[in-house]
């Protein structure tokens, strides 16, 4: 038996990234609202789904991480053509390129043909990113630096929920306002772009840089998925073959459908939650 307390939105297909799965910053319990009312036939996880690099500096995995990835593997079980294609902070899995696990097939990168007939390429973008690729340790700083403004965005939004105002994400007022972030944003969205012309596709689907967008340059369809550190976004495509992006603000916890076998894990965490809490 399956609880509905309202329907349950299907897609054609679901890209989600950047997720920074064993962070502090990643929202695992609102990217699990997202995935519990969701469904799709493929659902793509677009590279940084685990933080390998924050992992190796300190280990840090909430139960709500463990349920994500439960739920994944969950809806490959039932049908859901899952890929994962690994970003830089999770590059260890591009060791095991070309194996599935668990129902989840891991791949460098993709090729999507979406209801209309459009040809997108999905590539999670690093590789297109000069930074990452020739300056490790400038890029390394940055992600230090990227971790403190989440701190700092946290301490401003927990100031900002007690005076009622909305949520706002500093990191991202600080990467649109800082002239040298927004012209190295563009110039990774048009270096896509060309590589998908290059290979003859209609457009690119990418994450990298947590900027969800979907817009045209030139005769190429760039689309960004964005992520659940700040934005919270993914895209999706409807059966309608129309792309969009969604945001978890629209998708609240009551159309939240969980199933008896994850009610079962849920029930099961709670209680060892609190056998440790009482030893």
């Amino acid at each position: 038996m399956t609880r509905h307390p309202a329907e349950t939105q299907r897609f054609r297909a679901i890209w989600i990234s950047d997720t920074h799965l064993g962070t502090t910053g990643c929202q695992a319990a609102r990217l699990l609202d997202f995935l519990r009312c969701t469904d799709s036939d493929y659902l793509y996880l677009v590279g940084d789904i685990v933080d390998g690099w924050q992992l190796r500096r300190r280990w840090y995995w909430h139960q709500t991480h463990n349920d994500v990835v439960q739920k994944v593997l969950r809806k490959a079980r039932k049908g859901t053509e899952v890929v994962y294609i690994p970003g830089n902070h999770d590059e260890a899995a591009r060791h095991f390129l070309d194996v599935a696990f668990g129902g989840i097939a891991i791949r460098k990168e993709a090729v999507h043909r979406t209801a209309k007939g459009l040809r997108l390429l999905v590539i999670h973008g690093d590789l297109f990113d000069g930074v990452v690729q020739h300056a490790k340790w400038l890029a390394r700083l940055g992600d230090a630096l990227y971790t403190l403004s989440l701190r700092l965005n946290h301490t401003v939004n927990a100031l900002r929920a007690r005076l009622g105002l909305p949520y706002w994400s500093l990191a991202q007022f600080l990467k649109h306002k800082v002239k040298n972030a927004v012209s190295y944003i563009t110039a990774f969205e048009e270096a896509l772009a060309a590589e998908a012309r290059r290979r003859h596709f209609d457009g690119v689907v990418c994450g990298h840089i947590h900027k969800a967008e979907i817009r045209r340059i030139d005769d190429v369809l760039y689309c960004n998925d964005g992520d659940w550190v700040e934005s919270l976004t993914a895209l999706v495509e409807t059966e309608a073959g129309e792309l969009e992006i969604v945001h978890w603000h629209d998708f609240p916890p009551v159309h939240a459908a969980i199933d008896d076998d994850e009610e079962m894990t849920l029930a099961h965490s709670d209680r060892d939650g609190r056998l440790a809490a009482a030893s």
